[in-house]
């Protein structure tokens, strides 16, 4: 068992909601979701990871590889294959986030999942599909002892960080 945290955009990618990504990234995050399954999936133990993904994916909707991984998600979280790790909240960001000026402008949205990372002991790989801000702070992340796994890096070259996505 391999564990991973998982960013929002590869729930969003895998039910199709992402203007930008192709159709074999698409395919990626949903292999990459039912390999997840597997465990353990990472989460926090405050429910912030959770919260994300319901606004960007839906427990009633139709059946969508996001939407399924999220409701499989609330369904076993505390179980062996979806562990809650603790995170301490600080302002935007959280104790456990690097202090790195090369990460100063990176996404607070996405920091609770560098968090749960770090904060794991397990030196997981975060899984993301077309989000560029991990592209753009892969090194200083790296330096800091995060793993990226980018699923679709073929799509990542012209890609804006403010790329809509599809609700």
């Amino acid at each position: 068992m391999t564990p991973r945290v998982v960013d929002t955009n590869v729930l969003v990618v895998a039910n199709g909601g992402h203007e930008r990504a192709s159709e074999e990234c698409q395919l990626a995050c949903v292999e990459a979701l039912l390999a997840a399954r597997e465990g353990p999936v990472l989460i926090d133990s405050r429910g912030l990871i959770l919260q994300e993904y319901g606004k960007k994916v839906a427990y009633y909707r139709p059946p969508r590889v996001g939407n399924e991984f999220y409701r499989w998600l609330l369904d076993h979280q505390g179980q062996d294959v979806c562990w809650q790790v603790d995170i301490t909240p600080e302002g935007e960001s959280f104790a456990e986030f690097p202090d790195d000026p090369d990460l100063a402008r990176f996404d607070p949205s996405d920091r609770k999942f560098v968090a749960v990372a770090r904060a794991s002991g397990v030196g997981p790989p975060i899984l993301n599909a077309v989000d560029t801000d991990w592209w753009n702070h892969q090194k200083a992340l790296e330096r800091n002892g995060v793993r990226i796994e980018f699923l679709c890096p073929q799509d990542m070259g012209s890609r804006s960080a403010s790329a809509r996505i599809r609700q």
